[in-house]
């Protein structure tokens, strides 16, 4: 019989905590977030390296490959035409460039520019 008289109650404090937690989640999830850049803040060896815009056939593979020693951080890709698409961009596998590759609707070309972040 004890059971039955604090089962409800036990039943309410999880409602009441259920309730809390998830004030608390949306307390969280509507702080601002903040984005502080400072320059100082670069990687050692920071370069922005760009393989400029060439005509190559579809789906044909355009490497940039990031200078002396350096790696990849980050990079893209942009497809250029009238009917151009990116079919990928993304890191080589030893992490040294980047890569772009697209292909371009009527044509059997399409231009392709690739851009690769590099630091020590």
């Amino acid at each position: 019989m004890r059971f039955k008289k604090s089962l409800p109650l036990s039943l309410a404090a999880l409602a009441t905590a259920a309730c809390a937690a998830a004030t608390v989640v949306a307390l969280q999830a509507s702080a601002p977030a903040v984005a502080v850049t400072h320059h100082s803040a670069l990687p050692p060896g920071y370069q922005l390296v760009t393989l400029p815009n060439a005509n190559v056939p579809n789906f044909q593979r355009r490497t940039l490959y990031c200078p002396g020693s350096k790696r990849v951080l980050g990079g893209g890709a942009e497809a250029r035409g009238n009917a151009a698409i990116l079919v990928g961009s993304f890191p080589t596998d030893d992490g040294r460039g980047w890569i772009g590759l697209g292909r371009q609707t009527g044509s059997n070309d399409v231009g392709i520019s690739v851009f690769a972040i590099c630091a020590d």
